[in-house]
């Protein structure tokens, strides 16, 4: 049961330790964001992958006036607290609290939780660290932010694939500022291998757009080459994908319409002989085609010709020459827009405050956990032993300090008690059992109960049953003393009683020799295996380098580290334990010679 509850409170100060880390010490706020994609939160079963995410913060989730005038304090951690993540801000106005920032999540599972850090309030020395390349994965070829005041729009995914021309700039929009289409001219992108697509390639298209009128055939995105064309657009209402190939047009169904100057979410995912057309995250329609061959320049807002162009809005444009999943666009449209569901994908917790001597704690057991990455198996099973080891090391010494200190005070007040009678030892009545266990009337209460915890009064009660024993053996009357012999007796079964007295005291530290005496060897066992395996996998790759070798070393002598925890503990617990019962036992050799000697005066022989 002890044992239990140890390792109870062991594994709790082990989670509230790493619930304590920090990642640096200089960033003295964080707060926490869980995407949240299981039952609880937006309930997306399919694969998702790496994807931007957009977090907005304002008022209701960030200290603005605790960061930088424009956010280069801000900092993206993922959950173990020490790899950042990529991202780059859209926008952060510290005026009106607003703000607007992608991060790369490496890798976000559905039916799950991904949960991640947001650092801020280093406004001395920190310098900005955007990294809007490095925020989207390799197959992203376009984004658009349409985040411009001015000017035409900016490619943030780094490949520098900038507009030809400007749209006009509407602030205000779904997420900052978004770029209002005419119908009248396009938005030019000119042509670049990013965007060229291969016949029966992978394609995905995704953009927010908000139609101010009805149109028939409006083209939102157009790229043509010769007879061949990939067209995306809004026919009264209703979202579409064309695409031509050899002159021969074949477009997607038409499905449920929507309503004008409303925001909705638009993707089309090309892959093998298939388009796939999603509106708010959701399939909309299916085209049984593959992608014909296209280069050139690309258009949004407008085709080629007399065809008619889109009148609206866009924000957010996304091309990436990569096959999308259906998870992926689910994510992207609760994610970015304001539904109900968005409330829930993305969770935000709330500032967490730090000092620096927390953080430097956090940083060693950070830095241990590292090492633990090294390790190999055989060094677990070696840690798993010390473990094993030093619980019930600790168990014993935590079992044995309580008892003797239990003994202790029992003692003390067995020998208060004691003293009272010891001068006139005759006032016990020793043929009397009553009489022997309450010294003569003397204890009674509460006092008696903790005294018969004590050794000494065992020892005491098993001297007067000695000496009942005798009284009872003599005749009626004439009891005459206690002899020679029988005082050495009693004196022998005293010497018996200590024993056993001492085998109680020294009973299970065996244990925390074993601790003392074998972890170190098994921390050792552990570091030479580690250190041969290191050896044999430096030898069969023929790479030598400290990066290679210095990991599995440090993993390898945490195995000793663990052998060392064990042992020293467990030698200071043993020689402070073995001095408390060395103390005892000599109380106990004081008292059988006190003892002996007030028997023999109380109970002299006739002719003494």
């Amino acid at each position: 049961m002890f044992i239990t509850r140890l390792i109870l409170i062991l594994s709790l100060a082990v989670t509230s330790l790493q619930g304590a880390s920090w990642w640096n010490p200089k960033w003295p706020i964080r707060k926490s964001f869980t995407l949240d994609t299981s039952e609880a939160g937006a309930k997306i079963t399919d694969a998702i992958g790496t994807t931007a995410v957009l977090i907005r913060l304002h008022d209701g989730n960030f200290q603005f006036l605790s960061a930088r005038e424009d956010g280069s304090d801000l900092r993206f951690i993922a959950e173990d607290d020490k790899t950042e993540l990529s991202y780059h801000i859209e926008k952060f106005d510290g005026l009106l609290n607003e703000a607007y920032v992608w991060v790369k999540l490496p890798e976000v599972k559905p039916e799950g939780q991904t949960r991640f850090w947001l650092y801020y309030g280093n406004v001395e020395d920190a310098v900005a660290k955007e990294d809007a390349k490095g925020t989207y994965d390799a197959g992203t070829a376009l984004v658009y932010h349409f985040a411009e005041s001015s000017g035409p729009p900016q490619d943030a995914s780094g490949h520098g694939l900038k507009a030809e021309n400007a749209g006009v700039p509407v602030g205000g929009a779904l997420i900052g500022s978004a770029v209002r289409l005419t119908g009248q001219t396009a938005l030019t992108i000119p042509a670049s291998p990013d965007l060229d697509l291969a016949a029966g390639g992978a394609f995905t298209f995704s953009t927010w757009f908000k139609p101010l009128a009805l149109q028939p055939s409006a083209i939102i995105f157009a790229k043509r080459e010769g007879t061949n064309a990939l067209l995306i657009g809004d026919d009264n209402g209703v979202p579409y994908v064309e695409v031509v190939n050899g002159g021969i047009s074949q477009r997607s169904a038409a499905g449920a319409p929507g309503a004008v100057n409303v925001w909705r979410h638009l993707a089309v995912v090309a892959s093998g002989s298939s388009l796939t057309l999603y509106v708010d995250g959701k399939s909309y329609a299916t085209l049984n085609a593959a992608l014909p061959a296209l280069k050139g320049p690309t258009l949004l807002g407008r085709d080629t010709g007399n065809a008619p162009g889109f009148s609206g809005e866009l924000d957010e444009l996304q091309i990436a020459k990569a096959a999308r999943s259906a998870g992926w666009v689910r994510l992207t449209a609760i994610n970015q827009g304001t539904s109900a569901d968005a409330q829930k994908l993305l969770l935000t917790g709330n500032d967490e405050s730090s000092d620096a001597e927390h953080s430097e704690l956090a940083e060693h057991l950070s830095l241990f956990a590292d090492i633990s990455k090294s390790l190999t198996f055989d060094g677990w099973v070696v840690i798993a032993l010390c473990t094993v080891l030093a619980i019930i090391g600790w168990g014993v010494a935590i079992g044995k300090l309580l008892y003797l200190n239990k003994i202790s005070k029992a003692s003390q007040v067995f020998l208060e008690l004691w003293e009272k009678v010891s001068t006139d030892i005759t006032a016990l009545d020793h043929a009397d059992e009553k009489s022997i266990k309450s010294l003569g009337g003397v204890a009674s209460g509460s006092k008696a109960k903790i005294m018969r915890q004590s050794p000494l009064f065992h020892l005491y009660h098993l001297g007067s049953q000695e000496i009942q024993k005798r009284i009872a053996a003599a005749p009626e009357g004439k009891f005459g003393g206690l002899s020679g012999r029988s005082i050495q007796a009693i004196r022998a079964t005293l010497d018996g009683g200590q024993v056993r007295e001492v085998q109680k005291l020294n009973g299970k530290l065996v244990f925390l020799t074993i601790g003392i005496a074998g972890g170190p060897y098994l921390g050792l066992l552990g570091t030479v295996i580690g250190v041969m395996i290191t050896f044999a996998v430096i030898a069969q790759s023929g790479e030598v380098d400290i990066n290679s070798i210095a990991p599995g070393i440090a993993g390898a002598l945490l195995a000793t580290v663990a052998g060392l925890a064990v042992a020293i503990p467990a030698l200071f617990a043993y020689s402070y334990l073995s001095s408390r019962i060395k103390e005892a036992v000599s109380s106990m050799h004081i008292f059988i010679d006190e003892f002996i000697t007030r028997i023999a005066e109380a109970y002299p022989t006739a002719n003494e």
